[in-house]
């Protein structure tokens, strides 16, 4: 495997003559903007350009093997991991312009659309006809579908609709040597040959780039009922998520707010949360009408068996974008209180939350640090926000110990250092501590196998 190179004349100039020069770019204000997403992490490319085409693409990669140079694949740059920063230089692979949706296919429930397209997109069009694309992360309003399924992407549905993964039927997709490959099948059970499809969800942009996707849609539901529980104990609050899925209830969201979070969110947008409750539960439950209106009876009785102080069930539609106006707050909220937020993304089984919400305050306390902990309860996926301010030296160097905890803690918990994020930059020095020496060195060599060259969005996941 040989060092990647720079950019030379003749090579942009074949960029240019693949994508057309109005889709090349090396212009001062067009790398700045390719060189960040949504973490702290920041590098400059050489060059970006913008493919219409799996040909094209095909074309770039394969010119990156022949001259040596480093591409990385882009969406929206909303990641926060930091997939998408070109750490090796290079080229900036931006995808937005392939951004058709493709087709809609209601009797055989899929959609087939293009990296580009914005993730609510989608689910606005099928709404329209009465289906449901459940992966909903926080982003997905400027999000890519591309970038969805290259990290798996979560979000508040994920507990009883599952993740990005769940809903990938087929890809077609150009690998890092410029082979175009399609992976999967239409009908709803194929086992023909290795899973390929499963294996390039969530390789973060190391194993291919996507250039159609074939996404699986369900019924939208009939109806919804959306519940508040306020608790003034972290640990009953915890119980209550255990108790509801023995209950045989798998709520559509079951989200979580803790103090610090309340206070913010209460400061920022003044919903009417009690101050000094110690944990808030957002519920929904959906499907066809008695049923939803049956578990989310069952909840409520629950809540209030395990100690909730108060639960407030939303009355009509207006009551229920009120409820969770507070869980769409929270990053926010909690962004406003210092320069600098950094949010994590840890996750552990849900009888373990008490154990990790204590051990992470416990963290805060250590290092003198301010940490809201908001998330997705149902399936322990917590998000440790920590509000600092990255031009504070010496308290930046107190952040990155306490990160280093929260996720030795995660781990000692049975849990994982990421479960919606990704690895990326970010969290690559920690996944040896997740699945060990010999567990990287498989990935590794998956990695080698289909980028000899290591062209593609090298730097990420492997440190």
């Amino acid at each position: 495997m040989s060092a990647l190179v720079g950019l030379d004349v003749s090579i942009r100039e074949r960029l240019r003559g693949i994508v057309g020069a109005e889709h090349y770019s090396d212009a001062a204000e067009d790398l700045y903007c390719a060189s960040y997403d949504a973490t702290l992490e920041q590098a400059r490319p050489e060059a970006v350009v913008y493919p219409a085409s799996a040909d094209e693409i095909s074309r770039i990669l394969r010119l990156a093997n022949e001259a040596g140079f480093a591409v990385t694949p882009r969406g929206s740059g909303t990641g926060l991991s930091g997939a998408s920063i070109p750490v090796a230089g290079g080229v900036v692979l931006i995808l937005t312009r392939l951004n058709r949706l493709l087709e809609i296919n209601a009797d055989d429930l899929y959609a087939i659309a293009e990296p580009g397209v914005i993730t609510q997109t989608l689910a606005d069009a099928v709404a329209k006809q009465g289906l449901l694309y459940p992966p909903d992360p926080g982003s997905m309003k400027s999000s890519t579908l591309g970038g969805n399924v290259a990290m798996n992407a979560g979000g508040l549905r994920g507990l009883k609709y599952g993740v990005t993964a769940d809903y990938v039927m087929g890809l077609e997709v150009v690998l890092p040597t410029g082979e175009i490959i399609r992976t999967g099948a239409y009908p709803v059970k194929s086992v023909s040959g290795y899973d390929m499809t499963r294996l390039m969800v969530g390789s973060e942009g190391t194993l291919g780039v996507f250039t159609k996707m074939v996404m699986k849609l369900v019924p939208r539901p009939e109806h919804c009922e959306s519940m508040l529980a306020v608790f003034a104990d972290m640990a009953a609050a915890a119980e209550t998520v255990s108790a509801i899925i023995r209950a045989g209830v798998i709520p559509a969201t079951l989200e979580f707010l803790d103090n610090v979070t309340i206070n913010c969110v209460e400061d920022f947008k003044h919903v009417g949360l009690p101050r000094s409750a110690e944990a808030i539960l957002l519920i929904e439950t959906d499907g066809v009408r008695e049923a939803a209106q049956r578990e989310a009876e069952k909840i409520v009785a629950i809540c209030h068996g395990h100690r909730a102080a108060e639960v407030r069930r939303a009355a009509d539609a207006a009551e229920r974008d009120r409820i969770w106006e507070a869980r769409r707050a929270a990053l926010s909220a909690l962004s406003r209180v210092r320069p600098t937020t950094i949010l994590e993304d840890a996750t552990v089984p849900r009888s373990r939350i008490p154990e990790m919400v204590a051990g992470v305050r416990k963290i805060a306390a250590t290092y003198n640090l301010q940490i809201g902990i908001f998330g997705h309860a149902g399936d322990g996926n917590l998000h440790p926000t920590i509000q600092t301010d990255q031009r504070d030296t010496e308290e930046m160097a107190r952040v990155e110990k306490a990160v280093d905890e929260i996720f030795a803690l995660a781990l000692s918990l049975q849990g994982t250092i990421t479960g919606e994020h990704g690895v990326g930059l970010v969290k690559a020095k920690y996944l040896k501590d997740e699945f060990g020496e010999e567990g990287v060195r498989a990935m590794r060599a998956i990695k080698r196998a289909l980028d000899p060259n290591n062209v593609l969005n090298p730097g990420k996941m492997f440190r």
